[in-house]
């Protein structure tokens, strides 16, 4: 796993590691390096620099260019550098490297790629004045560009920017920061590698999962087993408004697809006539929905049950909260929480979940959290990563919180889930992942990595499935018929 840093956390490793003995010159040098190895330089570069220690990186960096032979040319935005970006000015006045002041009728015509060097990281506000002007020129320049650290504008603990450079590639240094992934950052940056350049971390971090970091999770299976080792899941669900039959059938396939040995399906009677027609390998069970909730009834329903997702297409019926309540308050098994079933869970008192045996796991998209923490989205999207840590610390949960990245935290340990595409902006995406982790929970152990997976097998599939369709056209039963190989691929890569 590659850790992800918040700025601070950054700046503070950065300094700890100068204070112990590496000078900041020799730091930057070796970020340059970093960057002039990341990309197979072919044509007359232009750097585009601001006044800080990025500016730096693109000094360095062009000297690096110059001794490869290598034609570039700096344009500056600014006159006053840091004293580490100053000796590399320097250096590159004294090499004879081109030199000029950015102007706002600046063209790239004549360049083949274009370095930014503008801001980089700690960048905080809009981007106005000339660097706004530099950052709209490259954007219209229609050339390679290579951003370094993270692009200009954007802000590097959150992703969220009015006006950022967009680039093929972003070369992070030291560490990836959390703006490289979540909000707009898929939408800026084509791609992204991170850079080692010596820097000892010093300070909390989260971790960037991989194929391979699941290796615990989805384990070898032994010849000499059964469909009772790898448990029975229910997902409960579905209403007269939201009959969902086959969105149902589709979450019910992604719990048997991601592994359980026998998947059950529990909806209201009203509805079973539309459901029943769609499924094959799962059972069906039904509850009342004449307004009288019987707890008897559930109970013999769920009474072998390893785990449970509840709340897709649930509607708002008043006798959710009951249904809700009475599974937190009686039983103890991993118990995944979406959709109306959050919306349900956010109308009730939240001390339910710090007084439940369940091991919860909830899956809420942005609105769905603000409902439950009680905050603007505006406020969770400027911080998402803090508000699931805080939030599954304080309720003892797992908290999923979907996004373009996926964060999962438990409160303690924190994972990105960097997987999926446009193509999952699509109804049902969400329900397709709950029954990912149910079929999981039936038998991997309830935690935040098994949540990973989850989030991770859900979106390669997306990606594969999109891949087979397109993003416009795909819907969420496109990403069901590909877990099957999402899970061969990541097996097999760890």
């Amino acid at each position: 796993m590659q850790k992800i840093l918040d700025v601070a956390t950054m700046r503070n490793s950065d300094a700890q590691t100068i204070q112990r003995g590496v000078a900041g010159q020799e730091l930057m040098w070796r970020a340059a390096k970093g960057v002039f190895e990341s990309y197979p330089w072919h044509g007359k570069t232009a750097i585009v620099c601001g006044s800080g220690n990025n500016a730096g990186d693109g000094f360095a960096l062009a000297l690096l260019l110059n001794e490869a032979n290598i034609d570039c040319a700096l344009f500056l935005l600014f006159d006053d550098f840091s004293p580490d970006a100053a000796y590399y000015y320097g250096k590159c006045k004294k090499t004879g490297i081109e030199t000029r002041v950015f102007s706002q009728e600046e063209s790239f015509d004549d360049y083949a790629e274009i370095v930014d060097c503008i801001f980089g990281t700690g960048f905080r506000g809009d981007a106005d004045g000339i660097a706004a002007d530099a950052i709209r020129a490259i954007n219209q320049s229609g050339k390679t560009v290579i951003s370094v650290d993270i692009n200009s504008g954007l802000n590097d603990n959150n992703g969220l920017s009015s006006l950022c450079v967009k680039s093929d590639l972003t070369v992070s240094i030291g560490f990836f920061k959390y703006g490289h992934f979540l909000n707009q950052a898929k939408d800026v940056m084509k791609r992204k590698v991170n850079v080692d350049v010596g820097i000892a971390l010093c300070g909390d971090c989260s971790h960037l999962c991989e194929a391979a970091d699941f290796a615990s999770v989805l384990k070898p299976r032994l010849q000499a087993s059964h469909k009772g080792v790898y448990g029975y899941v229910s997902l409960l669900g579905g209403c007269e408004s939201y009959s969902g039959a086959v969105k149902l059938a589709n979450m019910s396939c992604a719990a048997l697809r991601a592994g359980c040995g026998v998947s059950q399906l529990i909806v209201p009677q009203s509805i079973v006539n539309s459901v029943a027609p769609y499924l094959l390998e799962s059972t069906l069970a039904t509850i009342s929905d004449d307004g009288n909730f019987d707890s008897s009834a559930l109970d013999r329903i769920l009474s072998n049950q390893k785990a449970l997702a509840i709340g897709m297409g649930w509607g708002r019926a008043e006798y959710n909260e009951q249904i809700l309540c009475h599974v937190l308050q009686n039983y103890e098994i991993p118990l995944v929480i979406d959709a109306d079933g959050l919306n349900t869970l956010a109308e009730m008192n939240l001390s339910v979940l710090k007084e439940t045996k369940c091991r919860v796991i909830l899956t809420p998209h942005l609105k769905e959290m603000e409902r439950l923490c009680k905050r603007p989205m505006r406020e969770i999207a400027a911080d998402p990563v803090g508000c699931a840590r805080s939030f599954a610390k304080e309720y003892g949960v797992i908290l999923l919180l979907k996004g373009p990245t996926t964060v999962v935290s438990d409160g303690t340990v924190t994972y990105l889930v960097d997987r999926g595409c446009a193509g999952m902006a699509t109804a049902g995406s969400g329900d397709v992942l709950s029954g990912i982790l149910a079929g999981l929970l039936g038998w991997a152990d309830c935690d935040a990595l098994t949540a990973a997976c989850g989030a991770y097998i859900a979106g390669f599939a997306g990606e594969l499935a999109e891949k087979s369709v397109n993003s416009i056209s795909m819907i969420a039963s496109d990403t069901v018929a590909h877990i099957g190989e999402a899970v061969s691929k990541i097996f097999f890569e760890s």
